[in-house]
């Protein structure tokens, strides 16, 4: 047995001081109030692991957890079902873990405010009983294992902190199947927060690029071309000021600021299985393409994971057949439905429920196609 831990039977548990639950009707403290704990007990954790790294001795297992936020209702009254978002179906006790707060501040706080607003309750803010994984504490693109001592290594990572688990980490909530026991209290949101850790993780391996990069529209194609007259365009726009987006950003995280011709790094970078291209606001407004290669497995994958960061649309860029004997070469065509050939979706949707294109988005692509000047040019 190694001599560091020898003397730990049982290993007893090391974390931060518990924070107490704090009442909020304000939804910008509220968040501060997430932001100020995630960072507290994910800097616990790397200070420990830092610490360790550099010979300190081993005094147990280190753990400390994630935020959460909650609310309770106890009233249909406030109940409107034919909202989206922003409230809950029935009066019970509802709650959901937080991660990065600061990369989800503005959706928190939007949310939360609808919350408050559409069911009259505060939210509370406390700590969960979900422990923050190591290597997601340290956040995407961080190699772990990489930066310990010989000495450490010697010792399973799991028995000095908690490690990534994906016996916890699915879509039960997101897809309607999550039953709560008795007792517990009802999801507040779609995805956990080590889900959402999770799918960060994978947004970074895709798409060479850091999720904070990801904007709130998204655009999906298989076709070089597109990405390339996107890139054209974007560096061009860069070039003039940035007519209201702020940067281009390339795979490998490769910055081009408005005002600039060139980006602010340069070099080489192996092109990941899925690159992504984010043309920003600050307000996260603006355009990301996604190069998702072929086949619907790659197109199921990506939008797993950038589901977490709650984008307010995406549309996948293509070609088709002539489908009608009235189509011309370059006509604009808008999908209706997503045809279950593949069957890729099979175990998670059954067949016989319909994945129709939403009619907002539908109709906001005919509107804008039908006043662009290409259009016009061809009427």
């Amino acid at each position: 047995m190694n001599t560091r831990i020898a003397s730990l039977s049982p290993i007893p548990f090391i974390s931060p001081k518990l924070a107490e639950p704090r009442v909020f009707d304000d939804a910008v403290e509220a968040v501060d109030a997430l932001i100020a704990l995630y960072e507290r007990n994910t800097g616990f954790l790397i200070d420990a692991f830092g610490a360790l790294a550099k010979g300190a001795p081993v005094a147990g297992k280190y753990r400390a957890f994630y935020p959460q936020v909650a609310i309770e209702t106890t009233s249909f009254g406030h109940t409107d079902s034919r909202l989206s978002y922003g409230h809950v179906t029935a009066p019970g006790v509802y709650t959901t873990t937080i991660t990065r707060p600061k990369l989800f501040r503005r959706y928190l706080i939007d949310q939360l405010a609808l919350l408050m607003q559409n069911h009259g309750v505060p939210v509370t803010v406390s700590e969960s009983s979900t422990p923050i994984p190591l290597h997601f504490a340290f956040g995407e693109g961080t190699h772990v294992e990489a930066s310990v001592s010989n000495a450490l290594l010697d010792i399973p990572m799991r028995d000095l902190f908690d490690t990534p688990d994906l016996n916890n980490t699915d879509d039960l909530i997101a897809n309607g199947e999550y039953e709560a026991l008795p007792g517990e209290p009802a999801p507040l949101a779609p995805f956990t927060a080590q889900r959402i850790d999770y799918s960060l993780a994978r947004l970074s391996h895709y798409t060479a690029t850091g999720a904070e990069h990801f904007q709130n529209f998204v655009l999906f194609t298989n076709y070089q071309f597109y990405i390339d007259e996107f890139a054209s365009w974007a560096r061009g726009l860069m070039a003039k000021g940035g007519e209201g987006y702020t940067a281009f950003v390339e795979p490998g995280n490769i910055v081009t600021h408005a005002g600039c011709e060139k980006p602010e790094t340069a070099g080489t970078v192996r092109m990941p299985q899925m690159p992504a291209y984010h043309l920003k606001k600050d307000d996260h407004c603006g355009i990301t393409l996604v190069n998702i290669g072929v086949g619907p497995s790659n197109a199921k994958t990506i939008t797993d994971h950038i589901a977490v960061l709650r984008p307010h649309a995406w549309l996948m860029v293509g070609h088709c057949a002539g489908l009608r004997n009235s189509q011309r070469l370059g006509d604009y065509v808008l999908a209706h439905a997503y045809v279950r050939e593949d069957h890729v979706l099979d175990d998670d949707l059954p067949v016989w429920v319909p994945i129709p294109a939403l009619a907002e988005v539908q109709q906001a692509l005919e509107s804008a196609s039908r006043k662009s000047p290409a259009m016009k040019a061809s009427n």
